[in-house]
């Protein structure tokens, strides 16, 4: 059964903030739920977002912020030439694989959100022209960032899903709790 709100809420700012970035997590990995290959690989919206390209992108987006956060080399940094390639599956790439790589990250990522002396802790955002020059983000910041970013494409997972059959995540929540 996938909830909605997490067994165990809790209290403190770092287990909400990983309570609300599961959720997301969670929402995204619903989306999918049911579907072959070929259909999550599918994009029939107007998007180019498929389901699988989708939780691939936001895994990967997760390790990004993650290593900057540790300022650790991000072993699957993407450059120019495969960009795209954070998009969809390539061939020897599969959802459970994607998925089981995504847990790994989700792990990692609460292990260092907990053992972070503070979350007002920082580090510095890499040369890009979207960040500022020598600009810094606070732990707590990623956190609220992996929130928003994952919400953001949680929408866009419900959005391509009820494009493929009609169905919404709230839709595949309610057929398992047989409502």
């Amino acid at each position: 059964m996938v909830a909605l709100v997490p067994t165990e809420a809790h209290g403190d700012e770092r287990g909400a903030l990983l309570n609300f970035i599961e959720a997301q997590r969670a929402a995204i990995r619903r989306a999918a739920h049911g579907l072959t290959e070929e259909q999550a690989a599918s994009r029939p919206s107007a998007s180019e977002l498929s389901l699988s390209g989708l939780i691939k992108h936001v895994a990967e987006v997760e390790l990004n912020w993650l290593r900057l956060a540790q300022q650790r080399p991000n072993e699957r940094q993407r450059t120019q030439e495969t960009w795209g390639d954070a998009f969809r599956l390539t061939e020897e790439e599969t959802i459970p694989a994607i998925l089981d790589f995504w847990a790994g990250v989700a792990k990692e990522t609460e292990e260092f959100a907990r053992s972070v002396p503070s979350l007002d802790d920082t580090f510095p955002l890499p040369r890009a022209p979207w960040f500022p020059e020598g600009g810094r983000v606070s732990v707590r910041w990623m956190l609220l960032h992996l929130v928003q970013e994952g919400a953001r494409h949680a929408g866009h997972a419900d959005i391509v899903r009820e494009s493929l059959d009609g169905r919404t995540s709230f839709e595949l929540i309610a057929a398992e709790q047989g409502r």
